[in-house]
């Protein structure tokens, strides 16, 4: 068994068992990943995909349990080439962030610009999608930090902790008759139709506990994951908007009234996540105390050693965090 077929059969697993973009994405032959896939059956003596022809067609059960122990040996070697080059340069590698829409356009650009004039020799990568994508890459070792307000408490073997608080607005067009209302209402919100987030987007569950809670039933007409898009059918006249204050830029967003929707809502907390067992370099403890000021090294360190959530939960209960 070697090391390599391991890695070929993770990537065939992550690439949607296509053998072809597995071999581009390595710089290899697909005949290569093949012939290794199949000396490591053989050595085995189980199938690890099942196949119609020459097409991999899914994993099989054994293939599966192979895969879970696999991606735990290929994140061990990771974590011990971090630790070389820790000891070798500091200030030099790469870290990967895994995090949505709203938080790549508004909460992270100053950090991320600090963090590479601080360390320019690392090579910084950002991933964006659905909480549960983002949760879903740092809890197997594909990117270093998952950073999301949803999801991210599906996933046990997540280290999350807590960066800061936020809540809603409401958006309009100047003009519109709810500008005009001193002190917003649920009852006034659910009486216009709605564009918001996708369900499970930044913090779209609060809103729609709210709703409930009251026995209303809004009017969601349209939903988007990113807030700049919420913005832009707002502008045609689609609905009111109601999108996280952080995403309103009063320059940019001068044509529209941000109306305050924090009595109506339950705050948020966005967090940021890494995988138990992930070896953290020095600069990765920068960026979360970049990000979170309060989250110093010795905090992060006590928070690795906890275990459970409720213990975690515990350790930042009495922490006041930042509001955004």
């Amino acid at each position: 068994m070697k090391l390599q077929q391991l890695r070929y059969i993770w990537e065939v697993a992550h690439h949607e068992l296509n053998v072809s973009a597995t071999a581009q994405s390595l710089y290899t032959s697909q005949p290569g990943i093949s012939k290794q896939i199949r000396l490591l059956e053989d050595e085995l003596g189980v199938e690890i995909f099942s196949r119609s022809g020459k097409h991999l067609t899914r994993v099989t059960p054994a293939g599966e349990a192979i895969l879970k122990t696999a991606g735990e040996i290929l994140r061990k070697v990771e974590s011990i080439k971090q630790v070389a080059q820790e000891f070798s340069n500091e200030k030099k590698g790469s870290l990967s962030i895994a995090t949505t829409h709203t938080q790549a356009r508004y909460a992270l650009p100053q950090v991320i610009k600090s963090f590479i004039k601080k360390f320019p020799d690392v090579a910084l990568h950002m991933h964006q999608g659905t909480p549960m994508q983002i949760s879903e890459l740092a809890a197997d070792g594909t990117v270093d930090f998952a950073i999301a307000t949803e999801a991210l408490e599906l996933f046990s073997d997540l280290i999350m902790m807590p960066c800061y608080t936020w809540n809603r607005c409401v958006i309009v067009p100047k003009g519109h008759p709810l500008a005009q209302v001193a002190k917003l209402s649920l009852e006034d919100v659910a009486a216009h139709p709605i564009v918001t987030y996708v369900f499970g987007f930044t913090g779209r569950s609060k809103l729609d506990e709210a709703f409930m809670e009251k026995g209303l039933v809004p009017k969601v007409v349209f939903t988007a994951a990113d807030a700049d898009v919420i913005k832009t059918y707002v502008r045609l006249g689609l609905g009111i908007g109601i999108v996280a204050h952080m995403a309103v830029d009063p320059e940019l967003d001068s044509d529209l009234v941000a109306l305050d929707a924090s009595h109506l809502f339950l705050p948020s907390v966005t967090k940021i996540g890494f995988r138990r067992g992930t070896f953290l370099r020095g600069f990765m403890y920068d960026f979360i105390q970049m990000f979170a000021p309060h989250l110093k090294r010795e905090l992060v360190e006590e928070a690795y050693q906890r275990h459970t959530k409720a213990e975690l939960d515990e350790l930042f209960e009495h922490i006041e965090l930042p509001v955004y």
